[in-house]
């Protein structure tokens, strides 16, 4: 048990709330079947067209219509299967291939065909705090758009109505103290009233150094030797 006496908690998602292996059974592999269709059907979508800029920007290419020339291709954006596959498989972190893959998760949750995954303390520990005044927010590589989906359309209902804030990497890489920083000055509060929890060490030895209050989560894993308290789910975290 780990007594916090602020009111910001900070959540990672992958390994924290939710399974990893949800996002890399699920998430990922719905994106590689919906890809080629998906990109056929969105080509005028404002949405669609501004993700796909930032892939061929990042690829290189002066705009999308240079990387569509480029591929031989006049418009279509299947043509962008190629590289959006690449990324993927190197696990990239861009903002376009983030921004697509949110679009994609969109429609597959609109549609029924995707449940977001967290684990089951998760809801009975997000409405006891919550119930304590806490502001209770999100920091995650993938995408705002990923997250509000993911908690908006659990397979236990929707949570986001707990959670009032989402920061991708658009804020700051999460290995990198300015990040949290930044975070805890647009919560509107000091760091040390903020807990962050993540799986991962060196994102918690960085909102450290931000001076947050930070616990390591593990869950079914081997407890590691950290400079953090350790917990293996969230209601052994108590707000004071």
């Amino acid at each position: 048990m780990i007594e916090h006496a602020g009111r910001g908690v900070l959540l990672d998602i992958e390994g924290t709330t939710t399974s990893i292996a949800f996002v890399y059974d699920t998430l990922f592999p719905y994106v590689r079947r919906s890809l080629r269709a998906f990109l056929a059907d969105r080509t005028a979508d404002p949405e669609v067209l501004a993700a796909s800029e930032i892939i061929a920007r990042e690829a290189g290419a002066g705009s999308l219509t240079e990387f569509l020339r480029e591929a031989g291709s006049s418009g279509d954006l299947r043509a962008l299967e190629p590289e959006v596959l690449r990324r993927m498989d190197v696990d990239d972190k861009s903002t376009g291939l983030k921004q697509l893959q949110g679009l994609i998760w969109r429609a597959g949750y609109a549609c029924g065909e995707l449940r977001g995954h967290v684990y089951p303390d998760v809801p009975v520990a997000l409405a006891a705090w919550a119930a304590q005044g806490a502001d209770i927010r999100i920091y995650s590589s993938g995408s705002v758009e990923a997250q509000r989906l993911l908690f908006a359309h659990t397979d236990v209902g929707p949570l986001d109505g707990y959670l009032r804030g989402y920061y991708d990497t658009s804020t700051g890489p999460k290995r990198s103290p300015e990040s949290y920083r930044r975070i805890a000055d647009h919560m509107g509060r000091d760091p040390a009233g903020v807990l962050f929890l993540s799986d991962t060490l060196e994102e918690l030895d960085a909102a450290r150094a931000a001076r947050l209050a930070t616990a390591i989560v593990r869950r079914g894993a081997d407890p590691m030797q950290a400079l953090h308290p350790i917990i293996t789910q969230f209601g052994e975290v108590r707000l004071t």
